[in-house]
């Protein structure tokens, strides 16, 4: 996935710029949408465990509580280990989607090579999955990874791609996924529709990234939305329900108020001062303290 050119990691989340000369000014549409509560600490604790139980060093280190404390270390970060690893192939596969698309465009790619790169980290089947897809749905792309922008509420993103199919606009969203123990592809979360709902009501579309030039959103009149999932043993595209777009949309519009008070708070200064025992006379408050009156 080419990093988009205007995008800069924050202490506030990700966060886009008009241009290359300007400084960000608002969040991402994923880090909007990652204001939402939720909560892993079931998954972080299965990960610990289960990499602990797999280790096939832990009968030796039972009779080491050094070497036991490093491997209760190691299996305390399986889950970001996870995480990251999956984080990494995920770049690859999309990588791979946003030069097939190209390629289609006849415009420079690196097909090739991409697909090469997913075969020396076993994940072929992804990319193999991904043409089948391409090719039964005859997938016309018309803008791969663009970048677009909403002032009136605040926010801009990257979208995987636009295309056509079957005569419909279609803004589209690649989500890579692992396995179920059945062989299907595991099941998209409902946040995605938050994604591609916040794309369609985008306002402007990236012409010139060093000029900061944009352009009217072209694609936002009720578009199919998209979210594909790509897994090894398939590929499984499901369309947001549009009956339900506008609740969706409200949600990721309280999200994006949830993200500017956030923003606002930690500005405002220290939320918790050090506080001083009331004053007596034999006994001086330390520097810095706050006295209660």
């Amino acid at each position: 996935m080419t990093d988009p050119l205007l995008a800069h990691a924050t202490e506030y989340g990700r966060m886009y710029a008009r241009s290359t000369a300007e400084t960000f000014s608002v969040p991402s549409i994923t880090t909007v949408i990652g204001q939402q509560a939720h909560s892993l600490d079931g998954w972080f604790g299965y990960m610990g465990a289960s990499s602990l139980a797999k280790d096939p060093e832990l009968p030796q280190h039972l009779s080491s509580p050094a070497k036991m404390r490093q491997a209760v270390n190691k299996a305390a970060k399986a889950a970001e280990v996870y995480r990251d690893d999956a984080a990494r192939r995920g770049d690859r596969v999309h990588n791979y989607c946003e030069q097939v698309a190209l390629r289609a465009l006849g415009r420079p790619h690196r097909v090739k090579e991409t697909r090469e790169e997913l075969a020396s980290h076993g994940e072929e089947a992804f990319a193999a999955r991904f043409d089948e897809w391409w090719e039964l749905y005859r997938v016309e792309p018309v803008a791969p990874e663009i970048t677009v922008w909403n002032a009136s509420v605040g926010y801009a993103g990257t979208l995987d791609l636009v295309a056509k199919i079957n005569g419909r606009i279609c803004l589209i969203d690649y989500k890579t996924k692992g396995t179920t123990r059945d062989g299907t592809v595991k099941p998209l979360d409902d946040k995605v529709v938050m994604q591609l709902v916040a794309g369609m009501k985008a306002e402007e579309s990236l012409v010139d990234p060093v000029a900061g030039e944009w352009e009217p959103w072209k694609y936002g009149e009720n578009p199919v939305l998209l979210a594909v999932a790509i897994g090894e043993t398939e590929v499984r595209p499901q369309l947001a329900n549009p009956d339900v777009l506008k609740h969706h949309w409200w949600k990721f519009c309280a999200l994006k108020r949830v993200w500017e008070m956030s923003a606002d708070v930690a500005a405002a200064g220290t939320a918790l001062l050090p506080v001083a025992p009331p004053s007596y006379p034999a006994a001086a408050a330390p520097a810095g303290s706050t006295k209660l009156a």
